[in-house]
């Protein structure tokens, strides 16, 4: 059988799977409508304030149906935040403050935030240059949570604990949302004190509850992922304890001014209409993981989660053992893309990132990640993380180009490594 039939034998076997899929949609949507009645949503919600933004009733209204969506006290959903790195940095620097101690509990964190920390880098004023001390605890040979560990990790200086819901670029599991409850029951029994801190980032809308629901303090992400529905153009959020919120929130602006400022820049509209539509664009990804891992197990590559694996954020890694393979795939990818579809991915340096990143992205929100897009680092395993997707079936278009032209194009990018 090649790879194009492979491709549609999945689209068959698969079909249950998207079934279920759409129930879970249906059910998170019904949550998403919930809030806006419960908060009489309207359209003059949608017009927004100039200069400081003070007493912005759509701005101040979205927060409440945010946080009632994500089974939080409060939330601050802003177009300031400028990634979901930002969102998550402010939460960072709102809580900690110098002598306490911030632990990782699912090993390294991702790319972005070790400069954030203070891993790398210096003089930017990092979390570690103010005096706030680090710590992780490493994965299991098998690539989980250490529970055992986990178990008596605590300290009384551990002011909080990080949990990264989604992969980042490694090969470990994501987190369900069970598994983040666990962590924070952990946490607690050993410390109440200790806030439970998760980075939801690819997370939204994959399960029918988020960790605020099951007992996380605070959590943050970004909004031209999963939350956004691919049109938010912009932003991110906070959202959890009232308390902690306020202090995310008084890292984005100021002590004193908090969640009260911030123009919202005639977007409203936008942020409301891209949460309604959140549910089932972050479905319709769900199912293009599913297709990715089931194609791409059948031709014998490491795939990760694998193809019939429940699904925990809208990212499929693939273990394409190259750097040529990975070029080739990402070229594949853009040329599938309705945006730039004649551009060629270059591996280059990327702000916050370690290693060459080569990236596929021709996406309408520059730089989303719930339209399909496809990146993975110039580093061994070489592994291709591919996330988002409108509607699986551009995926499944996207997908035939990269099996048609995985093995063809790596002759062809090897002029860019030299």
């Amino acid at each position: 059988m090649n790879s194009l039939e492979h491709l549609r034998e999945a689209e068959q076997v698969l079909l249950q799977i998207f079934s279920g899929i759409d129930a879970t949609v249906k059910q998170n949507l019904q949550r998403v409508l919930d809030a806006f009645r419960h908060h009489k949503v309207g359209a003059h919600h949608f017009a927004g304030v100039s200069g400081y933004g003070h007493d912005d009733l759509g701005r101040e209204t979205l927060d409440k149906v945010f946080a009632s969506v994500m089974g939080a006290e409060a939330a601050a959903v802003r177009v300031q935040f400028v990634s979901g790195t930002h969102a998550i940095a402010c939460a960072l620097f709102g809580v900690l403050r110098p002598g306490d101690e911030m632990l990782a509990v699912a090993g390294a964190p991702y790319d972005t935030l070790e400069e954030v920390i203070g891993l790398r880098g210096r003089g930017q004023g990092s979390l570690i240059e103010f005096g706030i001390s680090y710590r992780q605890l490493e994965l299991t040979a098998e690539g989980t949570v250490d529970w055992q560990g986990l178990s008596q990790t605590i300290e009384e200086k551990t002011r909080l604990v990080l949990i990264q819901r989604s992969c980042g670029y490694s090969w470990r599991s994501s987190l369900s949302v069970a598994e983040i409850e666990k962590i924070i029951h952990l946490v607690k029994s050993q410390n109440p004190n200790t806030v439970c801190f998760v980075d939801n980032c690819y997370g939204e809308f994959i399960e029918v509850q988020e960790p605020t629901h099951v007992g996380a303090d605070l959590m943050a992400g970004s909004l031209i992922k999963n939350p956004g529905g691919t049109i938010v153009t912009a932003g991110g959020y906070v959202a959890g304890r009232t308390d902690l919120v306020e202090a995310a929130a008084c890292r984005l602006t100021a002590p004193g001014i908090g969640r009260e400022g911030g123009a919202t820049f005639d977007q409203l509209r936008l942020l409301y209409q891209g949460l309604f539509l959140a549910p089932q664009m972050v479905g319709e990804a769900v199912k293009g993981t599913h297709l990715t891992g089931y194609v791409f197990d059948k031709l014998g590559y490491p795939v990760n989660p694998t193809p019939f694996a429940p699904r925990r954020d809208v990212i499929q890694a693939i273990k394409l053992g190259s750097a040529e393979k990975l070029i080739a795939f990402c070229k594949a990818i853009q040329q599938s893309s309705p945006i730039g579809s004649y551009l060629d991915p270059i591996p280059d340096e990327m702000p916050g990132y370690e290693s060459q990143v080569v990236m596929a992205g021709g996406t309408f929100i520059e730089g989303s990640t719930l339209e399909f897009s496809a990146d993975g680092p110039l580093r061994e395993p070489y592994v291709v993380y591919c996330q988002g997707g409108t509607h699986w079936t551009h995926v499944s278009i996207a997908l035939e180009n990269a099996l048609a032209k995985l093995t063809v194009g790596i002759a062809a990018v090897g002029n860019v490594l030299s």
